[in-house]
């Protein structure tokens, strides 16, 4: 593939529009698979595939948006269309840098999807799905990443409820050693077994349904396991800290539950409650609720948002930088391409001239200085002419000047030096054009 020659088509199902159904449909083959299968699909070069509990991310390199859009139907087959944000060249880089920085996520900064990012870019590596044009992309999204958090704010404090009521539930006793429980596999649910599993030796997901609760504690950083909810008056029991976040409409932690329990911190961040009022007066249990944890994120959320405004230039600046790049790599290639061929020529022009002359070893130095010099001046205005072009966006002359001089386009042997020599199309005798570049041909034909 020549540096630079295709587009980079997107898709992405989130979770600002997606249910957790249609997101694990679409990352069922995993990333490293859904790579590979990518790449199998006509037309596509390059591949990267972005899963995570709250997001499914698709990108592939094509000659053109409707054949990357063709391809990625790998992913978005089986998902409603409202759910799926389709991204053409420009808009995928500059989405691809925001969700490295924080920005796209549930909780705003979060640091774990920058980790994410690298791995997915790992994997997708080790399947052969980054080329030229997404190993720019990514890098340049993980280097925004690191940017955002080291320069700004945004992934300072608590922002979230959930990860707010495991800070509270760890200032308040000592969570190494225990066993935490979260009810409820939706997103606050997500965001609760993430953190919570970051602090217990051993972590409980109940859920109506249990393979949600399964795909959670598959996330979990510590050991975990799921649970249906008729099980709960039992895992209760086995907590030391609960997290209940279910879309209940009533409760689903009664007082009996709660009161043979023993020594318990709740955490009740569902609305309306999951934890029945009645289990506010047991003198072994203590249950904070939602406006108890309010107030512990709300000075935090300001300050995100504030560092969000300072994360969005540092995207904006280095989206500009990475068009800049693929535009200067873009001009090189074919800059490249022209001298080599330019340079084939020249050598072949010089074996047969220096092998018609008696010419000793300083006079051939000054045939080959002036050969040298011809090539230099008669490729300026192009070179020039070729780095405006890419400064413009003007891929016609881009291109044009690909299919003119690259050697891969053409056969290994010397352009026959006829044609250098400035011979018509229609003075090229046959046995020639059997031997000059097809792409060559073709612009003479045209």
């Amino acid at each position: 593939m020549t540096v630079g020659s295709g587009v980079i088509t997107g898709v992405s199902i989130s979770h600002a529009d997606a249910s957790v159904e249609q997101l694990e449909s679409a990352a069922e083959t995993g990333q490293r698979g859904t790579v590979a299968t990518l790449l199998d699909q006509q037309g596509v070069e390059e591949a990267f595939v972005l899963q995570t509990c709250n997001r499914v991310e698709g990108y592939v390199v094509t000659s053109d948006y409707e054949t990357g859009q063709a391809a990625l139907g790998v992913i978005t087959d089986g998902v409603h269309s409202d759910c799926v944000v389709e991204m053409d060249h420009e808009e995928s880089l500059r989405h691809l840098l925001r969700v490295a920085a924080g920005l796209e996520s549930l909780v705003l900064g979060e640091d774990q999807i920058l980790g994410q990012v690298s791995s997915a870019y790992e994997d997708a590596r080790g399947v052969g799905g980054i080329g030229p044009l997404l190993e720019d992309g990514v890098t340049k999204a993980i280097h925004v990443g690191e940017r955002a958090r080291t320069e700004t704010g945004i992934n300072e404090g608590v922002v979230s409820l959930a990860s707010a009521a495991v800070q509270l539930a760890s200032e308040q006793r000592a969570l190494e050693s225990g066993t935490g429980l979260v009810v409820g596999a939706g997103e606050m649910g997500a965001l609760a077994v993430k953190s919570l599993g970051e602090h217990v030796e051993r972590l409980l997901v109940a859920n109506r349904t249990v393979p949600h609760a399964s795909h959670l504690a598959e996330q979990a950083d510590t050991e975990a396991s799921a649970i249906a909810l008729d099980a709960l008056a039992v895992a209760v029991a086995e907590a030391d800290v609960v997290v209940s976040a279910t879309g209940s409409s009533g409760p689903v932690i009664d007082r009996d539950a709660l009161a043979d329990a023993g020594e318990t911190f709740v955490v009740d961040i569902a609305q309306p409650r999951d934890v029945a009022p009645a289990a506010d007066d047991l003198e072994n249990v203590t249950v904070y609720d939602l406006d108890a944890l309010e107030s512990v994120t709300a000075k935090t959320r300001r300050q995100r948002e504030r560092a969000a405004n300072e994360v969005e230039d540092i995207v904006d600046a280095e989206f500009e930088n990475l068009l800049d790049q693929y535009k200067r790599k873009r001009a090189d290639q074919v800059i490249s391409a022209m001298y080599e061929s330019a340079e084939r020529v020249k050598a072949s022009e010089l074996q047969t001239a220096l092998g018609k002359l008696d010419l000793d070893e300083d006079e051939e130095a000054i045939v080959e200085s002036m050969a040298d010099a011809i090539v230099s001046q008669l490729l300026a205005a192009p070179t020039s002419s070729l780095r405006d072009a890419a400064a413009e966006d003007d891929w016609s002359t881009i291109q044009t000047a690909l299919r003119l001089f690259d050697p891969n386009f053409g056969p290994e042997d010397d352009v026959p030096p006829s044609f250098v020599a400035g011979m018509s199309p229609d003075e090229i005798p046959p046995e020639m054009r059997e031997e000059m570049p097809t792409a060559v041909l073709e612009q003479l034909d045209d």
